[in-house]
């Protein structure tokens, strides 16, 4: 016969209600938000500070590591009180005898917390265990030496909490597909109030004023207790606004170069002998017939050799280089001449790099791993385009300022 150790204190899954769980994570990630440092905020992109509060208050779902189950043995006494098999003339009070205690080990991942949580989804017969560290202990107690029982109720507990584990993982799942979006929404609302309080606002766009008779002809593509997580580095000086090339206005300054490009690769006899800085000047008066500047007739103008510029109160905003592919190491030291031009928050970057021999192929794999390991590399952007990238760098002397890379490949031979 098996007798079980315990019923009422040790019952797992009852203690919290999972949706109030949820709820309190949600409120300490606003309230972390609201509380957090003005200029410390204003100072850290949102990807850095949506990152910080997820993996401070994320909540990670219960996994067992049944393979690594052990299990032990110890002498116990065993209350037989409530067996009404047995004679016993007063059972008020506790009797025992001495039997067998068998202890199911099972070590988990995920925050131990949740073993105290009741899901949406429950039953009323929830699996008794005790949790101590990174480990759930499952007991039976018996007076007898059938193997054969023990095993069935050992096993229909481990099944029992398993099932409470799919329960709680179904409540989390949504929740945690979610939150990202939810911490960048309540970051964005700080953020944007924290500079209407200072009347600020209007000074964080660069008006770009499109030309009335430029006809677009590119649109944009749709685009546990846990461990101690450091806030992401950030000055906490007063945040002065900065001029920022919008989102939009970079898309089309990138469709323009693809657009041009287009044109040299369907010429390529045309500018097959242009050296870089002859590349470069085929991109200036298209963009330039888009857009007009604030001071002169030219938004775009070049600095040096290969660049194409757009600056704003004596700073670079947007910069472009034109390379010829000469390899790996020469494709490292144009970003390292860009992160040079780039001094600015929010630098808008691009390289346009033009293959003239006939391994395209070989040149679009080598790009993607030569960027990942830069230095200054921080993180991938999704890109649907099949010879484009996207990364986010760090500044070279600050990593809490950011500047945005696409690298565009084109095709002209020799």
């Amino acid at each position: 016969m098996v007798a079980v150790i315990s019923i009422k204190n040790n019952l797992l899954f009852c203690e919290y209600d999972m949706s109030a769980v949820i709820a309190n994570q949600e409120k300490q990630i606003r309230e972390g938000i609201s509380s957090y440092d003005p200029n410390k905020l204003l100072n850290t992109p949102d990807e850095d500070l949506i990152d910080y509060f997820y993996n401070k208050l994320n909540i990670n779902p219960l996994i067992l590591h049944e393979d690594q189950i052990t299990v032990d043995q110890k002498e116990n006494r065993i209350d037989v009180s409530r067996e009404h098999s047995r004679f016993i003339y007063d059972r008020s009070r506790p009797v025992y005898m001495t039997g067998t205690e068998i202890i199911l080990e099972v070590p988990f991942s995920g925050d131990s917390v949740l073993f105290k949580c009741r899901p949406s989804t429950f039953n009323f017969n929830p699996p008794p265990g005790e949790v101590h560290g990174q480990t759930l202990y499952i007991s039976v107690q018996t007076l007898d030496h059938n193997s054969d029982s023990i095993k069935k109720e050992l096993e229909s507990r481990l099944r029992s909490v398993q099932e409470y584990i799919s329960w709680i993982s179904d409540d989390i799942h949504p929740w945690d597909k979610s939150i990202r979006q939810k911490i960048n929404t309540w970051i964005s609302a700080r953020k944007t109030k924290l500079l209407k309080d200072r009347g600020l606002a209007a000074s964080l766009g660069f008006p770009m004023k499109p030309k009335e008779s430029a006809y677009l002809t590119f649109a944009a593509p749709d685009v546990r207790k846990k461990l101690p997580v450091s806030q992401p580095p950030a000055s906490s000086k007063p945040y002065m606004p900065e001029p920022v090339l919008g989102s939009d206005d970079y898309e089309h300054i990138l469709g323009i170069i693809c657009k041009t490009a287009s044109m040299l690769e369907r010429s390529p006899h045309t500018f097959r002998n242009m050296g870089e800085e002859q590349l470069r000047d085929q991109f200036l008066v298209p963009l330039n017939s888009h857009y007009e500047g604030q001071a002169t007739g030219e938004t775009f103008n070049f600095n040096g050799k290969t660049d194409i510029l757009i600056r704003a109160q004596e700073k670079n905003i947007f910069v472009a280089e034109c390379k010829i592919w000469r390899g790996q190491k020469y494709l490292s030291d144009a970003v390292d001449q860009l992160l040079g031009y780039s001094t600015w928050r929010d630098t808008k970057t691009a390289l346009i790099i033009f293959n003239r021999n006939k391994e395209l192929t070989n040149v679009l794999n080598k790009i993607p791993v030569t960027l990942k390991s830069h230095p200054n590399f921080k993180r991938e952007l999704q890109i649907a385009e099949e010879t484009s990238f996207k990364y986010v760098f760090n500044h070279r002397d600050d990593s809490s300022r950011e500047l945005m890379l696409t690298v565009l490949v084109f095709e002209v031979p020799q």
